[in-house]
């Protein structure tokens, strides 16, 4: 089968080579918005995708946005007492002033005690590297219009930010002075394998909670539509490509039906020119997108994981497969001698 199936496709092999093309195509455009789409991810919400799995709470009442939540002190206390490593913790977004009077916008983060942040102490600030970028130094003086203080920038951590903004993590004190609050909007408990229940909070998992930060759930639904609506699409093309093939052939079918070959044989032919045209397209793809993902510029929220690449891969070839087989369908109601009178195209 391998080799009339290889016969075939260099007897063709204008028309295969140009299928091999739109898959090529298809996939590499697939893999090149799936890393846009981790990138952005990372971008968006890396402050929260980096911390382990864990159960989030805000208040019930707060219709399931963080930034209205106001955790009540009695039931904070409950919950860091109750859980181990938990951690209470406030987001924000604001600016901050750096020392030639530019206006940076941040997303300041402060949390009680705990090894998943840095512990800063009052008028110290650890911000995201991107601004190191930016011309801020360790050492350097920032301020902010509603802190009566300065803050020092102590150091920078990597890739950690929030809302596409680049975290500042700053003391509870100094937070609560910016914002007039006394409350924290959340607690997080790591490790959990199922929520406490806490009268007045609702519990999320971390998956939950990012879906229910509007931005990053508008911005991965959109994206991930289009990578499925890709796939879909190449199943389509196989389908098509194999179906138009197919009907040309029905008359060499016919004969070699007629001197006994088997249609799981012929399907095994059809299968295997699959394999082979998608494996080699998504090479070429695979090797273009992890080209591209080393060179893309370092302002591109660009990140492709060999993770994601194999699973992209393994989902086309299933996808191909299915694509390839129903339009083989016919193969099998072929008569051999109805066949061979419609004669070959």
């Amino acid at each position: 089968m391998m080799n009339l199936a290889w016969k075939e496709m260099k007897k063709n092999k204008v028309r295969f080579l140009i299928l091999g093309s739109i898959v090529f195509l298809v996939s590499l455009l697939t893999f090149i918005i799936s890393g846009l789409a981790n990138g952005l991810s990372q971008d968006n919400a890396s402050l929260i995708k980096d911390l382990p799995d864990g159960y989030f709470y805000m208040n019930a009442d707060a219709d399931e946005t963080f930034n209205l939540s106001k955790i009540d002190s009695s039931a904070q206390k409950k919950l860091l007492n109750d859980q181990k490593d938990a951690m209470a913790l406030s987001i924000q977004m604001g600016f901050l002033n750096d020392e030639q009077g530019k206006q940076q916008s941040v997303a300041f983060v402060t949390s009680t005690g705990s090894n998943l942040f840095k512990d800063v102490k009052a008028g110290e600030v650890w911000l995201d590297r991107s601004l190191e970028d930016k011309g801020i130094k360790v050492g350097d003086t920032l301020t902010n219009n509603q802190f009566s203080g300065e803050f020092i920038v102590k150091g920078f951590v990597e890739q950690t930010k929030f809302s596409h903004a680049p975290v500042a993590f700053i003391n509870i004190e100094n937070y609560k002075e910016i914002y007039r609050v006394e409350e924290m909007q959340l607690v997080f408990a790591p490790g959990e394998d199922q929520a406490e229940e806490v009268n007045g909070l609702q519990a999320f998992s971390k998956k939950q909670f990012l879906n229910s930060i509007p931005s990053y759930n508008a911005e991965q639904m959109s994206l991930n539509m289009i990578v499925w609506f890709l796939v879909v699409i190449s199943g389509m093309l196989f389908a098509i490509f194999f179906y138009m093939m197919n009907v040309q052939k029905i008359g060499l079918y016919g004969i070699l039906k007629a001197i006994g070959l088997k249609t799981s044989k012929l399907f095994r032919m059809m299968w295997t020119q699959m394999i082979f045209i998608t494996g080699a397209s998504l090479a070429l793809s695979i090797a273009f997108s992890q080209i591209f993902n080393m060179i893309a510029p370092k302002e591109m929220p660009f990140s492709l994981p060999m993770e994601t690449t194999a699973q992209l891969s393994v989902v086309f070839l299933i996808i191909g497969f299915i694509g390839a087989t129903l339009s083989g369908i016919q193969i099998k109601k072929v008569e051999p001698l109805h066949a061979i009178q419609q004669g070959e195209v």
